[in-house]
């Protein structure tokens, strides 16, 4: 038992150093494996979203879901169709510690529980019953979805709409025009 308490250390230290070395890209704080965490990584820098509601769609034993929680910018709602999978992955979640700003939840329908433009990010490697387009529907505009297809991931960004600019201060402009 005490071996694989030092090993477990050990690749914990190994990772923190890694981590240092490669920056931030590599870094995600929930405990995962190495092979969660650098996905989740992959999947968050080429997504470019740097926080938000981020779903994961098919979310398994909840190891990707839980690495997808790279910090506290991001809150991570992972769905499942098979119960055993959400049991599994509520199991994983809480025992990372993350419970919370990661959960876990039963997907019964091809419709997703979000109203409209409400996703920063939806990840998948299988929509399953989920239509492209419900996925584009709860994507807000300038939101991201990674799906895997043959082996590789693609990003779909929805466009933000010709009618809808960008506000950047209360009352629109720095001028305060409404």
């Amino acid at each position: 038992m005490r071996t694989r308490a030092i090993a477990r250390r050990f690749r914990e230290v190994w990772f923190v150093g890694l981590a240092l070395a490669l920056g931030p890209a590599v870094c995600v704080a929930d405990g995962s494996s190495f092979s969660e965490r650098k996905q989740a990584s992959q999947v968050l820098e080429a997504s470019g979203v740097k926080g938000g509601l981020v779903v994961h769609l098919g979310c398994g034993d909840g190891k990707l879901t839980a690495a997808l929680h790279a910090n506290d910018s991001y809150l991570v709602h992972g769905l499942d169709a098979e119960p055993d999978n959400v049991e599994r992955g509520r199991e994983h979640v809480r025992s990372r510690g993350v419970y919370g700003r990661v959960s876990v939840e039963l997907l019964s329908r091809d419709r997703l529980p979000y109203t409209d433009n409400l996703v920063n990010l939806v990840v998948s490697e299988n929509l399953g019953k989920v239509s492209m387009d419900e996925v584009m529907r709860v994507l807000c505009p300038n939101g991201v979805a990674c799906i895997k297809r043959n082996g590789k991931w693609t990003k779909t960004v929805k466009p933000r709409p010709k009618d809808i600019d960008e506000w950047t201060h209360f009352l629109h402009g720095p001028d305060n025009n409404a």
